[in-house]
């Protein structure tokens, strides 16, 4: 297979991402444990080829947080992209793709905080998790990388259909146990 010589020829990598919110509607972030600094953000992976969406993003929950105790509510109605930095490019997912082509699922956390377990992957990707409102999670106080502009328009529209979605059902009566 023959590689493509200019970065924007190559692909999107195919991810989904978790946007989990709890019954006090604030949603859960996470601290990167292979970026310098304290990088923070909300749980996300790869679609394995052949794999469905919502299948990637009940693994990627347990494979990151430890948990599937939740709820689907609802997605956002559209794909979104975002490079890598040029640092990372020809670095990052395998040096195979120019960034990541997302789609956004959105749940309601239906466990304890017990439940919630990091250390489930060898290594870890998050070293530390907390319950934010969106604002913030964009008040500036967290440190978004290079992710930052994508979640400054894409928080807002995940937690609107979150309270959509809470308006037209109680979910939080919901218990996987």
């Amino acid at each position: 297979m023959t590689r493509p010589t200019s970065i924007t020829t190559l692909p999107y990598r195919p991810n989904v991402g978790l946007a989990l919110f709890n019954k006090d509607r604030k949603l859960l972030v996470a601290q990167r444990a292979d970026l310098p600094g304290s990088v923070w953000q909300c749980p996300q992976g790869g679609v394995d080829k052949g794999e469905d969406l919502y299948h990637a993003a009940w693994r990627e929950m347990e494979e990151e947080i430890g948990t599937q105790n939740a709820v689907l509510l609802g997605e956002h109605p559209d794909w979104v992209t975002y490079d890598l930095p040029p640092h990372l490019l020809g670095r990052a997912l395998g040096g195979r793709f120019r960034g990541q082509r997302q789609k956004w699922l959105v749940f309601g956390f239906t466990g304890t905080e017990d439940d919630i377990c990091l250390d489930v992957q060898d290594p870890p990707e998050f070293t530390a998790w907390k319950w934010l409102s969106v604002q913030d999670i964009l008040s500036g106080n967290y440190d978004l990388g290079f992710k930052k502009n994508m979640y400054e328009t894409l928080l807002p529209e995940l937690e609107k259909i979150f309270q959509d979605a809470s308006a037209s059902k109680d979910w939080t009566r919901t218990s996987l146990a």
